[in-house]
């Protein structure tokens, strides 16, 4: 009869469950590898489009030929990055009037006109006694766009 002098040929299923010891140490160890592996990345994701809403003082509802109406605006944002651009433009389909910045010429309709700031002034200026509306659209430089509407007598 022989004996073997090593311990793990003795049991033989010891030798099993190394193996398989070893076999989970090495998938996971690959996990592992591969879980920061793909999560690393080279640049910090910053996010530059954050939507917006408008929000406007009360205006009069009666005007007369030749009164000046000021429209109070506010673009209230969702977070803040200094890259974002806005932008107005309007369309009058009833009326004529002229819509425009303080010491600015009057704007030509559909034409985007930069927004210096969050809170701005425009100017409406009617040139007939008949009832006016307008839709003023405001958008920035990440495609967001909002439209407010004013209507006068």
């Amino acid at each position: 009869m022989k004996y073997s002098i090593n311990p793990l040929v003795r049991k033989p299923g010891i030798q099993q469950k190394l193996v398989t010891i070893l076999f989970i140490a090495l998938i996971i160890f690959i996990a592992l590898i591969s879980i920061f592996l793909t999560s690393c990345q080279k640049e910090l994701e910053i996010q530059t489009n954050f939507p917006f809403e408008l929000e406007f003082m009360p205006v009069p509802k009666n005007i007369v030929a030749d009164q000046t109406v000021e429209i109070l605006c506010q673009i209230k944002k969702e977070g803040q990055y200094s890259g974002t651009r806005y932008f107005i433009r309007y369309f009058q389909y009833e009326g004529q009037g002229a819509l425009m910045f303080p010491d600015y010429k009057p704007f030509k309709m559909n034409v985007l006109y930069p927004v210096e700031g969050e809170k701005f002034k425009l100017l409406y200026k009617p040139k007939s006694k008949e009832s006016h509306e307008f839709e003023i659209w405001i958008s920035d430089n990440f495609g967001n766009e909002r439209m407010a509407e004013f209507s006068f007598n």
